[in-house]
């Protein structure tokens, strides 16, 4: 298989003190603690969408072109989130010396999985970019335009980013199917992974409806989107499913931690990117600062802020939704700001990272990986980007 490759021993663990402090504490943990698996996730990515790449090149020169469109949005830098709660899932029952190879194929899927849920939610946000590049289908209309082609160029943008999706969602399953465990076992991985994609989606259609039914949003609901869109499928259902690779029963103490823990830090991980949103450095986070004012998203911050504000601050934050110039999205992030929104937000993540910590105590987690979990749940709540 292409992914023999790959080195059979596990990433090293590398004290923290040993690793340079970035601007990106969750690089830093994930140097601290799988120095290796960032590169062996991207590796394995890479010799697999090769294959895939080159068969699809056969049928038309065209779908060559749209298969490296893909693959590069799925090599695109990015943290490696997903693979590495679910890494840490497994590490966390088999310990730090089973080898990584047998596993390494479904840690890597769940990177395809994380692609077509960006593309297909730019298509949805009308974003203009991602990780500070034009988003898939903001590039694909730009080469409709350079190309000469007739009709919409937005539209067709659009298609193709959606088809682009697609495949990513396809590619994720045929690469798990090269994790070498046992087929019971692939299946009950299997279950945990069809539940995580219909969470994802349920998700998804309520941060749409919200921006269509804001009359009708409240704080819980926009929670309900963090846990769905967001909680589930960045930080709990990797974890089980990293769980379901080694082989854990379910209805465990470990199972319990590892429930309580990933909704903690998936729903304060949401909480921060509705913070990033309206308050990131765009050089930082590779979007425009104020996007989610601009389109009236009912984040949980908005929410909030709403819900704080006084009859006079209400009437202006009525203008979330309309404001376009950079000078009004600021005044308009100045205005939550000053309702005391953004602090309680800050709170709220606090609470959460907080009640992660206390889920891991006393669980049956191996070592390593608890201190490992314990720095990334303040880590993917601290970041940047």
């Amino acid at each position: 298989m292409a992914n023999d490759a790959v080195a059979s021993s596990p990433p090293r663990f590398v004290a923290p003190a040993q690793t340079g402090e970035t601007d990106d504490p969750v690089r830093d943990v994930l140097a601290a603690f799988t120095n290796d698996l960032v590169t062996a996730v991207d590796e394995t990515l890479a010799a697999f969408l090769a294959t895939e790449v080159e068969a699809l090149a056969e049928i038309d020169a065209a779908m060559g072109g749209f298969a490296e469109t893909a693959r590069d949005c799925a090599l695109a830098p990015g943290k490696r989130v997903r693979p590495t709660f679910a890494y840490w899932g497994w590490r966390g029952v088999v310990g730090v010396d089973a080898p990584l190879p047998s596993v390494l194929p479904a840690l890597a899927a769940l990177e395809l999985l994380h692609t077509f849920a960006l593309v297909h939610d730019d298509v949805m946000d009308a974003s203009d970019t991602r990780r500070g590049r034009p988003t898939a289908h903001r590039a694909a209309a730009a080469r409709h335009r350079s190309a000469g082609h007739t009709g919409d160029p937005e539209r067709y943008g659009e298609a193709v980013a959606v088809l682009i999706g697609d495949l990513c969602l396809v590619w994720a399953d045929r690469l798990m199917a090269h994790a070498a465990v046992p087929p019971a076992r692939l299946l009950d991985v299997r279950r945990c992974y069809d539940q995580m994609r219909v969470e994802t989606v349920a998700g998804q259609f309520l941060d749409v409806l919200g921006e269509h039914d804001a009359a009708n949003w409240s704080v819980d609901r926009a929670l309900r989107v963090a846990r769905y869109k967001t909680a589930g499928y960045t930080v709990q259902r990797p974890l089980l499913f990293g769980a379901a690779l080694a082989g854990a029963e379910a209805d465990t103490p470990l199972i319990a931690a590892y429930t309580r823990y990933g909704l903690a830090v998936g729903e304060a991980f949401q909480l921060r990117d509705d913070l990033l949103g309206v308050y990131g450095d765009p050089a930082t986070t590779g979007k425009p600062a104020g996007d989610d004012l601009r389109t009236g998203k009912p984040t949980v911050l908005l929410m909030l802020a709403r819900q704080l504000a006084t009859p006079a601050q209400r009437r202006a934050l009525e203008r979330a939704g309309t404001v376009t110039g950079a000078g009004e999205v600021a005044r308009l992030a100045d205005l939550v700001r000053d309702t005391g929104a953004a602090a309680r937000v800050e709170r709220m993540i606090a609470e959460r990272v907080t009640e992660a910590q206390v889920a891991l105590d006393g669980a049956p987690i191996e070592g390593t990986a608890r201190t490992a979990l314990t720095g990334l749940a303040t880590a993917a709540t601290t970041r940047r980007a």
